[in-house]
């Protein structure tokens, strides 16, 4: 899978099922393995904090879908 194919994924907290923002780039650790991805918030998510970044361990990762990424607990 490329980042390109995840990119244009909705990233879901499963709990609440709210989008949580956007893939904008991704964490490889020096073994090649995903470590997180980075999302950009939401456009109302900034009113509440002055970080532009969430950072998704992948661990939290719930699912890879075809249309959406569900994540646990963030």
């Amino acid at each position: 899978m490329r980042l390109s194919d995840i990119q244009d994924k909705d990233v879901v907290e499963l709990k609440t099922g709210i989008k949580i923002g956007n893939i904008i780039d991704i964490k490889i650790n020096v073994e090649g393995k995903i470590e997180s991805l980075i999302l950009e918030k939401r456009k109302y998510s900034r009113l509440f904090s002055p970080n532009d970044e969430i950072e998704v361990p992948f661990h939290k990762i719930n699912k890879i879908g075809e249309d959406v990424i569900l994540v646990n607990n963030l």
